[in-house]
């Protein structure tokens, strides 16, 4: 049997293992810096497939990484693994099988490494959707964890196609509050100081901004405190935003504007004003490697799958961006749908627990191993990976 039979074999029989983790974190839904019960399930599972596994890594209780290394040298290959959901409507983005997919893909490559030689890591990398401590994969480039990887694989459930890596865009999580007096609105309105009134101008700063930005910046936000009740003038306000753009650098030039209108708007109002960043790590943005997606697209292909050839568009961001800025990553989409489903939708949600969204886990794990599989066996293949991505790491500055 030749290592492509044995990987492929062995993600079909341990298919149904996964896809019941996969059930069991949808019926679980965790969010961001929360999932205990996620990152227990696919951890000890890992630990039965013969990794060595830690929990409680780079800062994160949540997180984990198992490793496993062939007695022969060989290159560090890492399987990222998400598993947690949305605030208030569950796994809507598909963390439940992006986490099944890259551990069922660690195990089925062990079943050859011993022979290739290589090392397999598979890293639990919570809060992809943000938190307090959230974009774990920030904290673990941060501490090191990938200075001896050699490149990264994921597959992010999609929609009713297969897509290659998008250029996801950068974003800064951020609050902004001011802190004002407050008065009785109607007796004595001259003795407040109003907080709302300093929140409201930057909305209107932010709107008139937008006109003078690139085309790829984006800045949203809310309202998430606005006032007790109306007959009392505001005196804290808090809101907060998204600040995204292509580039890290572009996108931190916006956010030393939003300062500025935070300052002018405290100065406006005679509060005081803040901006701070609301979770521990920036999200920078994913730098593709097209000889990466290529081998993915080809295996992919050799399963019997194809692509449907259109521009991709950044839309989103990822912390997987963070990883992408110091080792080659592919994080491509797979279908999970035979009709169109919006992310972080109720639609996507119910995918991600149906026959078709399930199928995507032994594909994907299939399409994952066999590519780093590829990686392993031509070195040649790898250094020129390695080589391509330090240049648009490079050309991006």
């Amino acid at each position: 049997m030749t290592y492509r039979d044995t990987i492929i074999s062995y993600a079909d029989r341990q298919d149904p293992v996964y896809r019941q983790i996969a059930l069991d974190i949808h019926a679980r839904p965790e969010v961001s810096n929360y999932e205990f019960f996620a990152c227990e399930i696919l951890s000890e599972q890992l630990k039965k497939e013969g990794f060595d596994v830690k929990v409680d890594v780079a800062g994160h209780r949540t997180g984990f990484t198992a490793v496993y290394r062939s007695p022969k040298q060989g290159p560090v290959l890492c399987f990222l693994a998400e598993y947690d959901a949305l605030n208030g409507i569950g796994h809507a983005c598909g963390h439940n099988l992006f986490g099944a997919t890259s551990c069922l893909a660690g195990a089925a490559l062990k079943q050859v490494i011993n022979e290739t030689g290589g090392e397999i890591r598979v890293y639990g990398t919570p809060g992809e959707e943000g938190g307090e401590n959230g974009s774990a994969k920030g904290s673990f480039v941060r501490e090191g964890f990938f200075r001896d990887v050699d490149a990264a694989l994921c597959v992010h459930p999609g929609s009713d196609h297969h897509e290659l890596t998008h250029e996801e865009i950068a974003c800064a999580p951020i609050r902004i509050v001011f802190k004002g007096k407050a008065s009785h609105a109607s007796s004595a309105p001259h003795n407040g100081i109003n907080a709302l009134d300093a929140m409201i101008l930057v909305f209107n700063s932010i709107g008139l901004l937008r006109q003078q930005l690139p085309q790829d910046v984006r800045i949203h936000g809310i309202i998430s405190k606005g006032g007790d009740a109306p007959n009392i003038i505001p005196d804290y306000t808090e809101g907060k935003f998204y600040v995204r753009a292509a580039t890290v650098k572009r996108m931190m030039d916006v956010y030393h504007k939003l300062e500025s209108i935070v300052e002018g708007a405290a100065l406006q109002t005679g509060c005081t004003g803040l901006l701070e960043p609301t979770q521990r790590n920036l999200v920078d943005n994913i730098i593709p490697t097209p000889s990466f997606d290529a081998v993915y697209r080809r295996v992919m292909e050799s399963l019997g799958e194809s692509f449907d050839d259109f521009p991709l568009q950044p839309l989103g961001s990822s912390d997987v961006g963070n990883v992408s800025q110091v080792i080659p990553v592919i994080q491509p989409m797979i279908r999970i749908s035979d009709v169109p489903v919006a992310g972080h939708s109720v639609e996507k949600r119910e995918a991600c627990c149906a026959e078709s969204g399930l199928r995507s886990i032994a594909l994907g794990a299939k399409a994952l191993a066999l590519t780093a599989l590829e990686l392993i066996e031509k070195p040649e293949l790898l250094a020129q990976i390695r080589e391509d991505h330090a240049k648009a790491v490079q050309a991006q500055q």
